[in-house]
């Protein structure tokens, strides 16, 4: 049976400032929360509506359906939800294509950026100190467990870029055709805020500037959600290994 204290601290890691202050975080639904048991992530407690993960009995908490939705984020909960430790951040490497994420905010945007680095064997993100919060429900829902396989890391990005010693990479309204471009092995790829794009102050570091061409007759479309810009560079990254 679901305690009040339980309840309250659930609810509050969907705040940053509570994820931070106890260090945990929660996952939602059967899937994710099977591969966050098998994972190097040390699961807390298990909120589930029936046994369905075999070998963990000694984590799960039975509940049900009303008490799920007392700590659920979801309009209609899945079943189980998980408790989480945040782990250590990882070593940042150099070496290999990088993605990094200059002040996106949209938890969306961040969670599918990092199933699209998962599915695109790229398995480093860094994000700007201001970048939606990894552990954020929202991002973890949208990245589908991707996020266990795929290294994020916050850290000042002007101040890492400046001893950055590989090629990088940004997308503006003007630059060079994608499709006309060559990605590094060893580099680095900006993507900017939602509104805003790339940070002035991280020009200087920018050695290569990149567009993706708009094709229709009436080009009307300020610019492509930045998910959405991404997936299109990966998609032509990946093609130049064929």
């Amino acid at each position: 049976m679901l305690t009040n204290n339980e309840v309250k601290l659930i609810n509050s890691l969907v705040k940053k400032k509570f994820r931070q202050k106890y260090n945990k975080f929660i996952v939602e639904g059967i899937k994710i929360t099977d591969e966050v048991l098998k994972s190097k992530i040390k699961v807390h407690k298990v909120y589930a509506t029936e046994l369905i993960f075999e070998g963990f009995e000694s984590v799960t908490e039975l509940i049900t359906e009303s008490e799920l939705k007392k700590i659920s984020q979801s309009v209609h909960p899945n079943t189980a939800l998980a408790m989480c430790e945040i782990p250590e951040p990882t070593e940042i490497k150099t070496d290999g294509f990088i993605i990094a994420l200059d002040d996106v905010r949209d938890p969306g945007n961040l969670g599918t950026i990092v199933r699209m680095a998962d599915w695109f064997g790229i398995d480093q993100i860094i994000c700007s100190n201001e970048t939606v919060d990894l552990y954020n429900p929202k991002v973890l829902q949208s990245s589908m467990a991707s996020f266990l396989r795929v290294n994020v890391n916050y850290t000042d990005l002007d101040q890492f870029l400046s001893n950055y010693p590989h090629p990088v990479m940004g997308t503006f309204m003007e630059g060079e055709n994608i499709y006309k471009s060559k990605f590094p092995e060893n580099g680095l790829m900006i993507m900017g805020n939602e509104a805003n794009g790339i940070s002035e102050k991280l020009f200087p570091y920018i050695t290569q500037k990149i567009t993706i061409p708009r094709q229709g007759s009436i080009q009307q479309t300020e610019s492509l959600n930045v998910a959405m810009a991404l997936s299109i560079i990966l998609g032509e990254r990946a093609s130049g290994f064929y």
